[in-house]
């Protein structure tokens, strides 16, 4: 009998398959996906389960009918305080801080890697919990039958109104957006997306990288950002400058022509075909 073969999906691959399709999208999954950057043979359901375990530890000391704001309680003194996750102040840019199985390894992280565990726990235990991408900071909003709570996630923290307004004061400020009536808080509270997640997730590994002046790893971030907004077309321009500081000058040019006709009238497009000239040239073989 002739033996079946079958290709295993590169890590690329696979999460382009749990991203393709907003309907059947598996955030969680998708997230620590992610970290086969970091760790090429990374067992991403292995990571599933050990969170499936945290939350059915806590699962167990909950009895049926416990109201679920003592849910809540329960879940902030078992996340925060006996498993010990709270946000890396000693090393807030540390790429691992963006890697999920680095997170739960460590219990240290950033506000979007802690709160995607602290949501899968707490919906595991019966409450609504979403994620909020908040300017500058995640956060955790929690649908309960006395209105909504917003956590922190970086450090457990509820946050009152008045706390919310504080925090958007400098956003407005920036934005020149005086008057609220414009802006209500409201809508900065409104539930993230899952792909809106990860492209929060994959842009701070950006900023993370691109800083270091890290090539290859932001390389495997942008492939990334690149299939999951597939029409994003400043993250193809920025995949296509990576490729050119890594030698791809095939690729780089691919990458940025496409950028050209799809945003002819970008403030940067004259600098962008200033660069498909300078790499065009640098393509050609020398004349002898």
């Amino acid at each position: 009998m002739a033996q079946l073969l079958f290709d295993t999906p590169t890590p690329l691959q696979y999460f382009a398959a749990l991203v393709a399709d907003d309907r059947q999208f598996s955030q969680l999954e998708a997230a620590v996906a992610i970290g086969q950057d970091a760790e090429p043979g990374l067992d991403v359901q292995g990571v599933l389960a050990d969170i499936d375990a945290l939350a059915a530890r806590l699962k167990q000391r909950i009895a049926a009918d416990t109201a679920p704001l003592q849910r809540l309680r329960y879940l902030n003194r078992y996340f925060f305080q006996e498993l010990g996750f709270a946000g890396n102040v000693n090393d807030y840019y540390d790429p691992a801080n963006s890697y999920l199985h680095r997170v739960l390894a460590t219990r240290r992280g950033i506000p979007i890697t802690l709160a995607l565990i602290y949501i899968e726990i707490a919906q595991q235990i019966g409450l609504e919990a979403r994620g909020v991408s908040f300017p500058g900071h995640f956060l955790i909003k929690l649908k309960m039958p006395q209105g909504e709570v917003v956590i922190d996630p970086f450090n457990g923290r509820s946050l009152s109104r008045d706390d919310l307004d504080e925090r958007i004061a400098p956003y407005r400020r920036r934005h020149g957006l005086f008057d609220e009536a414009e802006l209500p808080l409201g809508l900065f509270l409104q539930t993230a997306t899952a792909r809106a997640v990860l492209a929060r997730m994959l842009r701070n590994l950006k900023e993370v990288y691109r800083g270091a002046e890290d090539w290859s790893h932001l390389l495997a971030v942008m492939q990334r950002l690149v299939v999951l907004l597939p029409d994003d077309w400043e993250e193809r321009r920025d995949r296509g400058l990576v490729r050119a500081e890594l030698g791809d000058v095939g690729g780089a040019l691919e990458d940025l022509r496409v950028y050209l006709a799809e945003q002819p009238g970008a403030d940067d497009a004259r600098a962008m075909a200033a660069r498909v000239d300078e790499l065009s040239a640098a393509g050609r073989p020398p004349i002898h």
